[in-house]
């Protein structure tokens, strides 16, 4: 049988190896992204509307620079509605100006007031003191009754609580009565929209959220508000537009990359998520000028959720043997050792980083492709090792189990690095090193990263993996070491998933350790994998959050008639 006739199906039905197959579902999308039409004068008319709103909207920013609690509730908005890259540098002048002025300003009694100066100066890595909110407590050092009723100051109380770092205890504090309170009390508000924005605040956190979707939801939100102001509102809906054609352009061209690779008929065992990958991408970065580096993460993920598949649902020991071999030479001479139904894939892999690698040559940048490449190497010999553990049935300890299955195989430290390739100048081999060229010796906040990742997708999805073969996950490493119950081994993970937020906060205070475009990426990578991982493991199931995910993104509209009408 030749190479390209055969295919692992064809290898399943004519061998008596067993194999962890799944039922994975099929995609959702088919060929709807396969042919769109990218009109060229439409985005150039939307590109200027865009300029001409966003001169209006810099103008009024300007505007409040004496009034800094109007002019930081602005600013809020802007970033909500997620058009703070085009007022980057009007609003790290205005924030400085008033952290320079914080203390003053946190005088302010008002507890709405004070967790908004503080939320959005902390979140932009200002270090200002969580102890402005002991003013909000009563003699016996717990936060004052009268509070509750004020459900405005608890909800922005409740979004700056999730900024804290190790130590904060008033913050850890008002996250629990914050939490508590608006959950008891969302049945009962009747005023709109405070009530949209309360149960969207419970349902999601802010920090945690992908700032895209939470935009898109902020949007219907927002043009209920009698305040709104009509230029940002406008400037925001036209943006979503813009961009979404760009967006719609891009996943067109990765969808025939996706067809003319034939992966998914060859190995119909894994799962074909190119769409969901993509948008996965997207929620990295998914500004224009990172188009390049957007496409390029989306293959690398595309060809990641397949190379799981071959390790966690299909390959032998033996074969991922040869496989993972080959992979570490990663040389086209290997392919000829491969059993025939991986020699596709295995070229696939090295076809996805070539072009990169022939990109980053051009730009003298060859040293991205090297350390992307290591991370990849470094990825598969988790995988590897996984697979090792489960042919044993071996479950390995807290500590193997997060050498392994949280710092490699998690997959930010292989993402990362791949996000990191098509950027700017911003990235330097310094960068690269910070995030590790082996993940033990990443840098603390990309380990936290690591274990956020993993962590959440044990606790929503290790029932469904012990239904079949599969590895250990950290569920049954910490029952077994510990010798706990399941619900106190997810308590202890709960508990550890909280710290390592913290560590991903505190990576933001200035001075940081990288530029904020680099910790972006990380964040950006966690808040997927919260949304994600949140409910249930959509990457595999494909719920009703992830198909909301893709719609959200590529195909909904935010335009309207009227809002087309109203174009300047």
């Amino acid at each position: 049988m030749s190479a390209k006739e055969a295919s692992s199906l064809e290898i399943l039905s004519n061998s008596n190896v067993q194999r962890p197959l799944v039922d994975f579902p099929p995609s959702m999308w088919g060929d709807q992204f396969l042919n769109y039409h990218f009109d060229e004068m439409a985005y150039g008319r939307k590109e200027k509307n865009v300029h001409i709103l966003k001169e209006e909207v810099k103008r009024e920013l300007l505007r409040l620079a004496d009034d800094p609690l109007m002019q930081l509730k602005l600013i809020d908005i802007i970033q909500r509605l997620d058009v703070t890259y085009h007022f980057e540098m009007e609003i790290e002048e205005a924030l400085q100006r008033i952290y320079d002025d914080h203390q003053r300003h946190f005088q302010d009694d008002n507890l709405y007031n004070v967790s908004l100066f503080f939320r959005i100066l902390r979140q932009d890595g200002f270090n200002v003191s969580s102890h402005v909110f002991n003013k909000f407590k009563d003699d016996k050092g717990n936060f004052k009754e009268s509070l509750i009723t004020d459900v405005h100051g608890m909800l922005e109380l409740y979004e700056a609580a999730q900024l804290s770092v190790h130590g904060e205890e008033v913050l850890d504090e008002a996250l629990d009565l914050t939490t508590t309170q608006l959950k008891a009390i969302a049945p009962s508000i009747k005023q709109y929209p405070l009530a949209a924005q309360v149960s969207r605040a419970l349902k999601q956190k802010l920090r945690h959220g992908v700032p895209r979707l939470e935009a898109k939801h902020f949007m219907s939100i927002y043009q209920d508000m009698a305040s709104h102001n009509k230029a940002l509102l406008k400037l925001a809906k036209i943006d979503f537009d813009l961009l979404q054609s760009l967006h719609r352009k891009e996943i067109s061209m990765l969808s025939r990359w996706w067809k003319d690779l034939g992966l998914a008929e060859n190995m119909p065992y894994a799962r074909d998520r190119l769409v969901e990958c993509y948008c996965w991408s997207l929620s990295f970065y998914f500004e224009p000028k990172y188009s390049f580096a957007r496409c390029f993460l989306a293959k690398v993920v595309t060809i990641n959720t397949v190379l799981d598949d071959l390790y966690d649902a299909f390959g032998t020991l033996e074969e991922l043997t040869l496989f993972t071999d080959a992979i570490n030479r990663w040389d086209i001479s290997c392919m000829e050792q491969l059993p025939i139904y991986m020699r596709k894939f295995y070229k696939a892999n090295l076809d996805c980083f070539k072009e990169v690698e022939d990109e980053m040559a051009k730009q003298g940048q060859t040293y991205r492709s090297h350390y992307t490449i290591e991370a990849w190497k470094s990825l598969v010999r988790g995988y590897f090792k996984e697979a090792q553990w489960c042919t044993a049935n071996y479950i390995p300890t807290v500590e193997e189990h997060y050498e392994i299955s949280v710092l490699a195989t998690s997959t930010c430290h292989a993402h990362v690095s791949a996000s990191f390739v098509g950027m700017d100048e911003t990235v330097t081999k310094e960068t690269f090193e910070w995030t590790g060229e082996d993940p033990k010796i990443a840098s603390k906040m990309v380990k936290a990263a690591s274990t956020v990742s993993r962590l959440m997708d044990d606790i929503v999805d290790h029932k469904f993996e012990q239904k079949r073969v599969h590895v250990a996950t950290s569920v049954e490493c910490y029952m077994k070491q510990y010798g706990i119950s399941e619900e106190k081994a997810y308590e202890l993970l709960r508990k550890e998933l909280a710290n390592a937020w913290k560590d991903i906060n505190e990576a933001f205070l200035r001075p940081t350790e990288m530029p904020k475009p680099i910790l972006m990426r990380v964040l950006n990578f966690v808040r997927v994998m919260d949304v994600i991982y949140t409910e249930n493991d959509d990457f595999t199931h494909l719920g009703v959050p992830l198909t909301d995910f893709v719609s959200s993104f590529l195909i909904d509209e935010v335009l309207n008639d009227d809002d087309e009408e109203d174009q300047p």
